[in-house]
This record gives C-alpha cells, sequence and structure tokens, in this order.
C-alpha cells in the first residue's frame, strides 16, 4: 500500500475522537487541541513526577501488552503511545524524529510503539483516523495527542507540555545567579567584578552566549576592542538573536567608530564657534556615548533634532536608534530618549 492509499488521512493536525475501553467505562480520547493539555488538576503529566529508567525509553507494544506498557507505565511516567504503519511515508520521517526528542527528554517520558496493522483493536477503539498518531498518557488516561510527522521543535513543545519542562540543575541555577550578579556589577562600574563572573560561568559552560558577551562588554569598556572581538566571535548565530548579545555587537560596532572620529575638545570648540555645526555636534554625541554618557549623548542629538529634524535624512534620529540598539530596551536612559524622541517628533 502506498502512502496515498492511507486510509487513516484526513489532513495532518486533524483532531482525534472516540472513546477509549480497554476494558474499562469509556473515557473520552485526547484531542489536538491546548484545552486538553495537562493531567488532572491541568498540570503537566497529571502531576507525575520522576521519570523512565534511561534503557527502558522506548519499546514496541501489542494488544495484550498494552494496559501493561501503557496505562498501567503512565502512572510512574507520562507514555507516548505512537500508532504506525510499516506502509506509511509520514510515520517514516516521525519515527527518528520522536525517538531523539525522548531520549533527550531525560526519562521524563517513555515512547511505545503500536503497529496499527498488526494490532488494529485498540486503535480502532480510540477512533485513530489518522497516522501517525501520536497519543500521550499519563495517570493511566490520554491526556493529549497529534497527528502528522510534526517538525522537532514541535514535538519537544509537545513534550514539555504534557510532560512538564526539564528540571532546572543546581548548577545552572548558580549560573544564573552569577550572571545576574556581574551584569549589575558591569551596570554599576565595577569592570572587573562583572568579568571575574562571567570568566568563572565561561569556565564552567564555555558557550553561555550571555556571559561571553558580559565579557566582551568589559573588554569594551576597557578599551580593548579587539578581544572584545574574539569574544564575540565565539558567540553562534542563535547566541547573536539574544537582546544583550545584539547589544554588545552593537556597541563594539560604535565603539570602532568613535575611535576614528577625532578629539572631543576640538569638537566643542568648534559647537562654541558655530553651534549649528551638525556634524560636530553627531560626532561629539558619539564619543560621548562612548564614555558611558548616555543623557548628554541623546541631549546632543536632541538639539540637533530641534535644529533640523531632516539634517542628513535624519541622521541624529537614527543614531539615537542605534544607541537604543546599543544601550538595551529596559535602560534607564533608553526609555527616557524615547519618551522625548516621541514628543519631539509628534509635538
Amino acid at each position: 500500500m502506498s502512502d496515498f492509499d492511507n486510509p487513516y488521512a484526513p489532513s495532518p493536525g486533524s483532531q482525534m475522537s472516540g472513546t477509549v475501553t480497554f476494558g474499562e467505562k469509556q473515557k473520552p480520547t485526547p484531542q489536538a487541541t491546548a484545552a486538553t493539555a495537562g493531567g488532572p488538576g491541568g498540570s503537566p503529566a497529571g502531576g507525575l513526577v520522576g521519570g523512565a529508567p534511561a534503557g527502558d525509553l522506548i519499546k514496541d507494544t501489542s494488544t495484550a501488552e498494552f494496559t501493561a506498557d501503557v496505562l498501567q507505565a503512565s502512572r510512574d511516567v507520562t507514555v507516548l503511545v505512537d500508532f504506525w504503519a510499516p506502509w506509511c511515508g509520514p510515520c517514516k520521517q516521525l519515527t527518528p524524529i520522536i525517538e531523539k526528542a525522548v531520549r533527550e527528554a531525560g526519562g521524563r517520558v517513555k515512547l511505545v510503539k503500536l503497529n496499527i496493522d498488526d494490532h488494529p483493536a485498540i486503535p480502532g477503539q480510540m477512533g485513530i483516523q489518522s497516522i501517525p498518531a501520536v497519543v500521550a498518557f499519563s495517570g493511566g488516561k490520554p491526556v493529549d495527542g497529534f497527528m502528522g510527522a510534526l517538525p522537532e521543535s514541535q514535538i519537544r513543545e509537545f513534550i514539555e507540555k504534557v510532560a512538564g519542562p526539564p528540571p532546572v540543575s543546581e548548577a545552572e541555577t548558580q549560573i544564573e545567579a552569577v550572571l545576574t550578579q556581574s551584569r549589575e556589577a558591569l551596570a554599576n562600574g565595577d569592570v572587573e567584578q562583572a568579568a571575574q563572573g562571567f570568566a568563572a560561568i565561561l569556565q564552567m559552560q564555555s558557550d553561555n552566549a550571555g556571559a561571553a558577551a558580559g565579557l566582551a562588554a568589559c573588554m569594551i569598556e576597557m578599551g580593548d576592542l579587539d578581544r572584545a572581538e574574539q569574544m564575540l566571535a565565539t558567540i553562534g548565530p542563535e547566541g547573536r538573536k539574544d537582546v544583550e548579545v545584539a547589544a554588545v555587537l552593537k556597541r563594539l560596532e560604535m565603539a570602532r567608530e568613535v575611535a576614528e572620529l577625532g578629539d572631543p575638545v576640538e569638537l566643542e570648540a568648534r559647537l562654541v564657534k558655530n553651534p549649528a555645526d551638525h556634524d560636530a555636534r553627531l560626532q561629539f554625541a558619539k564619543i560621548l556615548n562612548a564614555k558611558g554618557d548616555r543623557e548628554a549623548a541623546a541631549e546632543e542629538l536632541f538639539e540637533i533634532m530641534r535644529r533640523d529634524k531632516t539634517w542628513e535624512d535624519e541622521a541624529a534620529r537614527k543614531t539615537l536608534i542605534e544607541f537604543f540598539e546599543a544601550w538595551g530596551p529596559t535602560d534607564p536612559a533608553t526609555l527616557s530618549a524615547r519618551r522625548q524622541l516621541s514628543s519631539l517628533l509628534f509635538s
């Protein structure tokens, strides 16, 4: 039988319907909707704790073994039942993905596979109308499910929904605490203490993007732009999407530019002589920002906008937006300057 002859083939993502008996009174089957997620009381995995032994995570089952392998086992750990058939192409796509996700879930779930051609009674009782179909059982009852060969990211989300998030280790908790303390130290100007904290994290977790960005920020503060660039280069593409990392990358870019702007004393003299020298004021604003005087830097840009909002294709406003990217969206200087910018532009 080809994939296109699949008799269980409504479109992927369809809801599951029917009833389940297993020799007991009828129980509602899972619906592939958020409304039925979680176990009794709405908690993930029916409030279960613990997990399956590492060597007993994946197995095949039969009609006779279903009660022990699924219903009884799900009283200790969430069990995912994969309904499949040898002729089903999407089933073959799903198998390696879901097995990988289950192994990486750290024993929070088990996977039990049922060949519906060899054992049609149970899927028939459950009203399974499309395969692959995966049903999660917890506390001896079905709690949720999905149909179709979902991508790995969605399968991971499903496992987290039915079994709860992975436990946070003591080491991860400690790393997060040190990361927060180091960021606070850097914000308060204690660059040395911040650098020590970020470096300690990287010794424990070399791929921690937040710590790498924090240490790079310390290097920028110390004027060591080359080392900061080398540190930021160790952060992968995913890490670079983080707001904190993006802010440090922007700060490095701006610090490189400021190094070529010239003497701030000379720029101030030019402004005293000619307050309408917007080019000098823009450069002076960038130098002030590099020195950490964010409010004064923003004020210089506002002065340009007050005199000529459209100068050099709104260069002052665009530079201020770059400052916001470097400062971060929650920095007090960003919040204050954004309010002033809105007032200035829409007054």
